[in-house]
């Protein structure tokens, strides 16, 4: 949607075409809803949150920058708003206001919307032309230019440009169902392996399950293969019947599907991060004062949500109906170390239904940074998810689709022409 608005801003005569029944699918459940549809940090902290090939956004990023999107948006009525982490959702708090501004800037710049319409190739012909690196001039060559697409009824539309933003794999009702993969992959392009990210750990551990429905709020984790460290955050997560999830263990995942995917992996988690392991020590000892004569297990309510405490008496070796004033000094540092390096055994993650974005896509190689164009296909545009590109949580991966689907209308405007 953005890539057509700007193609026809820029005076091409632009058709989008929708296998859905109606656009923007995904945006609607972006967000829980809401739309987180950018970040408001400064420039160089954006790229702090991108996962896979930073620099080659540098050029779409700092044409259509955060600040140019929410200008955009404003511009086209959806009031914007910044929360916590410099996120900004729409004022309304409802993602399909972000829809409508899209749809009502298409229909003003005159684009035409045709829903329920899958594409089932692009075509090409041998006769483009082609210029030779540090050559001003055109010369033949063989690559293939675009001509048009084949639909699934078997109607043929010409085109001098086809942008091809199809998302990825992640939320499959929504339609990102590896179309675009398998487009440019039919056209000689290299697909990375595409992986889920932004997804829920599953763990080795049983107790896990036990604690089911748990969040937790201002815990640090830390995910180490064998000592290497992995990640390491701070912030808020859930536990759930299969493992671990919520923002803090999203954002550890990226990092996790990049880097050692499918191998086993510590999760090692802080509980009380603001506390060192004496300050814990001297705050437990006065719970224990004021618990003396109770039973272990009845003397945790002031440290750990009650959900947790069985779990936690167990893993620490006390028996759970031991005195507290017999505990002796090294088991209460027993319990310390389980608050402070609760460790979790993550065996992998959850699959593309829970994946909020997908890790891997087009090979940026063999695109043009400052155009979004295929160097393998003339006329041929990428823009978004479908590309090898993806961040942390918190607007990042939709201002990737902003940004490089703004650089694509243009471009292929422009070189069409």
């Amino acid at each position: 949607m953005m890539a057509a608005v700007w193609a026809a801003r820029s005076g091409a005569k632009v058709t989008l075409l929708e296998k859905n029944e109606k656009t923007g699918k995904k945006i609607f459940i972006t967000g829980k809803g809401r739309c987180n549809l950018t970040n408001a940090c400064e420039q160089e902290d954006f790229f702090e949150h991108v996962i896979s090939n930073e620099k080659f956004l540098y050029s779409a990023f700092y044409q259509m920058d955060n600040q140019a999107v929410m200008d955009f948006f404003e511009k086209a009525g959806c009031r914007l708003k910044k929360e916590r982490g410099e996120r900004v959702f729409p004022m309304s708090d409802h993602s399909s206001d972000v829809i409508a501004a899209l749809n009502r800037q298409m229909d003003q710049e005159g684009v035409t919307v045709c829903l329920h319409t899958s594409v089932v190739e692009i075509m090409t012909s041998e006769d483009g032309l082609r210029k030779e690196a540090g050559s001003e001039s055109d010369v033949e060559g063989k690559q293939p230019c675009v001509t048009g697409v084949r639909l699934s009824d078997g109607r043929v539309l010409k085109a001098d440009a086809v942008i091809i933003a199809t998302g990825g794999k992640s939320y499959e009702s929504t339609g990102s169902t590896g179309d675009g993969y398998s487009f440019a992959k039919s056209l000689g392009h290299t697909i990375k392996e595409t992986k889920p990210a932004l997804v829920p750990f599953t763990v080795k551990e049983s107790w896990c399950m036990e604690m089911q429905g748990l969040s937790l709020k201002n815990v640090s984790v830390v995910l180490k293969q064998d000592k290497k460290k992995i990640y390491e955050g701070f912030g808020e997560m859930l536990f759930t019947h299969f493992g671990v999830s919520g923002p803090l263990i999203l954002s550890a995942s990226s990092y996790y599907v990049k880097k050692c995917y499918g191998k086993p992996v510590q999760l090692l988690i802080d509980l009380k991060p603001a506390l060192s392991m004496e300050q814990l020590d001297r705050r437990l000892l006065r719970d224990f004062e004021e618990n003396k004569n109770r039973q272990f297990k009845n003397a945790l309510d002031g440290l750990l949500p009650s959900k947790m405490i069985p779990v936690m008496v167990r893993l620490s070796g006390i028996s759970p109906e031991k005195k507290v004033n017999e505990i002796t000094r090294q088991e209460r540092t027993l319990l310390l170390e389980c608050v402070k390096n609760l460790t979790l055994t993550v065996t992998g993650t959850r699959d593309f239904k829970e994946a909020i974005i997908t890790q891997g896509g087009v090979h940026v190689k063999e695109v043009n940074p400052s155009t979004m164009e295929s160097r393998l296909v003339k006329g041929l545009y990428f823009a978004g998810e479908v590309l090898d590109l993806d961040a942390l949580t918190g607007g990042f991966n939709l201002q990737i689709a902003w940004s490089t689907g703004y650089i694509a209308g243009i471009s292929a405007a422009e070189e069409n022409a």
